[in-house]
């Protein structure tokens, strides 16, 4: 097979990440290039959801190890298919299969150990000092003018009522809460906080969230339904990703914090509100005009400052995390209320 414009992506490992690389596909996919996309299965329906993606790859491997065997046997598969890989990770491990299957331009960032893995390498700035992750990612298209790139996610209408029928929902009548973050719980707003809002609000209350998070939405449920019989359903770890989805994009607003769920929020444009603590929304934001941020670093009235934040820590080095347990239940609900005023 001659290679042609075909080119390959290889994805990120994280959620948010994954739909920050949209408008880099975008771009691609403007000038004429077919797009295959190498990612986890489970970040698979994402990028099948982005109709500029023409092949889904689902990669068979797992979190950590180099797994040499299988990205051999993967990269002789595709060997002869694509002109040009773009490795959007920075690990030795996500540079392999391009190179071992002898894609001839090899495009990505400078990266732990793989100078002869790639045939361009991008100078990789620290965390602290990188713009926009989507402008970080769209740069690999070796285009400049990355400013107005905002992720574009479409979903099929019939997907979205299937699964509110599926799952005994409406339209509109609903809020999500997707109180988890995988990074830590440095960038995570307390349960309580989150029980204390599901509380305040006039509607039914949908939590979302993977299977590894659902205690911590069980904790928020419980104290929620035991005071409001069936006002909170618990669905962490109980929909697909595609289904999560479709519950956000038919949500009456999403609250979150900085996380993958958060950039689902705002790739299919809902009313969200986003609660930033360690990270930074100059790094990750909501690229979504009916986003409101609460992020106390940027508030000059808020004392004493938050000179720590961002720290982009796991876990809250000082022992406090004020950057989060400062920002009060009615300060959400007071966002969301504009937002329902829009």
């Amino acid at each position: 097979m001659t290679p042609g414009s075909d080119s390959l992506i290889i994805a990120p490992q994280w959620l948010g990440d994954a739909l920050m690389t949209e408008p880099l596909l975008r771009r691609l996919a403007a000038r004429g290039e077919r797009l295959t996309v190498g990612a986890l299965a489970w970040l698979a329906p994402v990028y099948r959801m982005m109709p500029q993606v023409a092949e889904v790859i689902e990669f068979p491997f797992t979190h950590g190890g180099l797994q040499w065997t299988a990205r051999s046997l993967l990269a002789q598969q595709i060997k002869g298919r694509f002109a040009t890989a773009y490795v959007c990770p920075n690990s030795f491990k996500s540079a392999l299969i391009p190179f071992l299957a002898g894609i001839p331009n090899r495009l990505g960032y400078t990266g732990e150990a793989r100078f002869g893995l790639l045939t361009r390498r991008l100078e990789n700035p620290p965390r602290h000092q990188r713009g926009s992750m989507v402008a970080f990612y769209s740069a690999l298209s070796g285009e400049t003018d990355l400013g107005r790139d905002r992720p574009q996610l479409r979903l099929q209408s019939t997907g979205i009522e299937a699964t509110l029928q599926q799952l005994g929902l409406h339209s509109d009548a609903y809020y999500v809460l997707a109180p988890g973050a995988e990074f830590g719980p440095a960038k995570r707003w307390p349960a309580a906080r989150f029980t204390e809002l599901a509380l305040s609000l006039n509607r039914p209350v949908i939590l979302l969230g993977s299977s590894k998070e659902l205690t911590l939405c069980e904790e928020i449920a419980a104290p929620v339904n035991a005071a409001q019989d069936g006002k909170c359903l618990n669905l962490a770890g109980k929909t697909s990703l595609a289904q999560a989805c479709h519950v956000i994009g038919a949500a009456s607003c999403t609250v979150s914090n900085d996380s993958g769920l958060m950039h689902v929020a705002a790739a299919l444009g809902g009313k969200q509100l986003a609660i930033f603590g360690s990270s930074s929304p100059e790094h990750t934001p909501p690229l979504n005009d009916r986003a409101h941020v609460l992020w106390l670093k940027n508030e000059p009235n808020y004392q004493p400052a938050l000179d720590c934040a961002p720290c982009f820590e796991r876990t809250c080095r000082l022992g406090h995390t004020r950057c989060l347990s400062d920002v009060s239940a009615s300060r959400v609900r007071q966002g969301m209320e504009r937002l329902n005023s829009i």
